[in-house]
């Protein structure tokens, strides 16, 4: 098999219980997951990525894990989800996991057990103080959310403890050797049933020294040993992290292929924004241009949005509020003091030709291109619930009764979907958009077939300098060719001169609308407001 399939892979992120109900109690569920298949095919989908489905109080959307060793009842059973994987790999898909072990819920038996006694095993797989540290400089990543702190009281336990987020997800003590092998076990438990790998949720956080314990070794050597075991395991399974750091410290969690295989690449997430705040495209050529040099095996995976907020944590505040202006002016559409808790499509008042440009960047850029259930049709929001959760409304398969995702009882999922505005279900969903050859849907698949047809990322990556600041032009080099990209993040048209490019010969892979009349010279290309022209021409420079 091939190992470095997740370079060339297409990654699909979603909720279960978001995404397809098959028993009309209101939540997704793994068998509908299973009836959804032959849509990922469509799409072109190569791996899913499921967001966390165990047993969970649900307090943080499954977060808040009480065991990892089973199923969210609401969705299903091991055996559901067995079913489903066999169906998955059946059709050619891999499937990936979360891992999420930076904290458990203050329900799993770990904890419930670690406050009875202080004596107990489990005390040491926790973080304690008998008196509350001094925090000034508290790392309360959740704000008012965690009341600004960092410890709280357990009166059971007589002691204080440390969570990075929520107070009832209780961060787990990685110091402690044998939490280190807990994980593991878990691990092994999950590759045993055929899973392809893990995203590791807030990989920094997980190897921070927190509360006074601090290693005794470098912490990387905890994903070392991880990473370790799992290709011990299964060769061909990949880890996948949340590491929300500057580019220069990307190479601190690859490390030469010994720890993870891919990162979310946040930094060029922010610039992207800020490009198209701007309306400008060379902070995604500065960006880019401040990656470090990749290893053959590592890799950076790239989205546009998440799960989460946008988190604008690599910007400067003078850029993060550049960024707020444009696409969330007020104050509602803001979260913890640097996100925006907006999907895509509104932030973007629904321009489709600016929508299709953006995802001709995920698809053409150096990386694996991550999707979000709901981005292939331009799913909205619903800034009416609380927090993250405006952006995780249900899927919208059609326009009949609960957008097809239900057939629950009219009404019971009043909160869940979006049935008002340019956004509502009847106008935005999969069936509608699939008989629509113009939709956003059909041009995100043809990005992912004119992807795979022409083998990227594979080939030299440059940025090319031009003479228009509100394109950003780049190329792939092989051997008897090149392909060239060029993406106008204007809402005005622009002829843009490419130095040294003689596109005498040329082959027109894919543009946001025809490509006639758009040569205006041998060197002088014309590009909409907000298009984009992906171009094959043979060496003759």
């Amino acid at each position: 098999m091939y190992k470095l399939w997740y370079k060339d892979a297409i990654i699909y992120a979603l909720a279960i219980q978001s995404f397809k109900d098959t028993n009309s109690d209101g939540i997704g569920d793994l068998t509908g997951l299973q009836t959804c298949i032959p849509y990922f095919k469509l799409l072109g989908i190569d791996c899913l990525w499921l967001l966390p489905f165990y047993d969970s109080p649900q307090k943080d959307d499954g977060y808040d894990v009480r065991d990892y060793y089973s199923v969210d009842p609401r969705i299903g059973d091991l055996g559901d989800f067995v079913a489903f994987l066999d169906n998955a790999k059946g059709a050619g898909l891999k499937v990936i996991i979360d891992l999420v072990i930076n904290h458990t819920s203050t329900e799993h038996p770990w904890f419930k057990d670690a406050i009875r006694h202080a004596d107990s095993p489990y005390r040491s797989y926790y973080i304690w103080a008998d008196q509350k540290p001094e925090e000034e400089n508290v790392n309360a990543i959740l704000g008012e959310e965690q009341g600004f702190t960092n410890w709280t009281y357990s009166k059971e336990a007589g002691a204080f403890y440390y969570h990075t987020f929520y107070p009832d997800q209780p961060d787990l003590n990685m110091t402690n050797p044998q939490v280190v092998a807990e994980v593991k076990k878990i691990m092994h438990f999950w590759l045993k049933l055929g899973v392809d790998g893990f995203r590791i949720d807030a990989a920094p956080h997980i190897i921070k020294s927190k509360g006074g314990y601090t290693f005794d070794h470098d912490p990387h050597d905890v994903f070392r040993e991880w990473r370790s075991f799992l290709e011990a395991h299964n060769p061909q399974a990949i880890f996948l992290a949340e590491v929300d750091v500057p580019p220069k410290r990307y190479t601190e969690f690859l490390e030469e292929n010994k720890q993870m295989h891919l990162l979310f690449n946040f930094y060029l997430n922010n610039y992207f924004f800020l490009a198209c705040a701007r309306e400008d495209g060379a902070p995604i050529a500065r960006a880019l241009r401040k990656i470090p040099t990749l290893k053959p095996e590592e890799h950076l995976a790239n989205f546009l949005r998440n799960h989460d907020e946008l988190d604008l944590e690599q910007l400067t505040p003078a850029e993060r509020q550049e960024v707020f202006a444009a696409f969330a002016p007020e104050e509602h559409m803001r979260i913890f003091d640097r996100g925006i808790r907006r999907r895509l499509p509104p932030m973007f008042e629904n321009n489709q030709q600016r929508l299709a440009m953006a995802y001709s960047l995920l698809f053409s850029l150096p990386g694996t291109p991550v999707l979000r259930y709901g981005q292939e049709i331009g799913m909205g929001d619903n800034l009416q619930k609380q927090g993250r959760k405006s952006v995780r409304t249900v899927m919208q398969w059609n326009d009949q009764k609960n957008a097809g995702f239900s057939d629950v009882t009219v009404g019971a999922l009043d909160q869940e979907l979006i049935a008002d505005g340019p956004f509502r279900y009847e106008k935005i969903n999969v069936q509608q958009q699939i008989s629509d050859k113009d939709s956003l849907l059909h041009r995100i698949r043809s990005f992912i077939d004119a992807r795979k047809a022409n083998g990227l990322p594979e080939g030299k990556f440059s940025i090319i300098d031009t003479d228009s600041t509100a394109c950003i032009v780049y190329r792939y080099e092989r051997l008897t060719h090149q392909l060239l990209f060029i993406h106008n993040l204007s809402n005005k048209a622009v002829d843009i001169r490419l130095p040294q490019e003689n596109l005498t010969q040329y082959e027109v892979i894919l543009a946001d609308t025809p490509t006639k009349a758009r040569r205006r010279g041998k060197h002088v290309w014309h590009v909409n407001a907000f298009g984009y022209v992906w171009l094959r021409t043979p060496w003759t420079l």
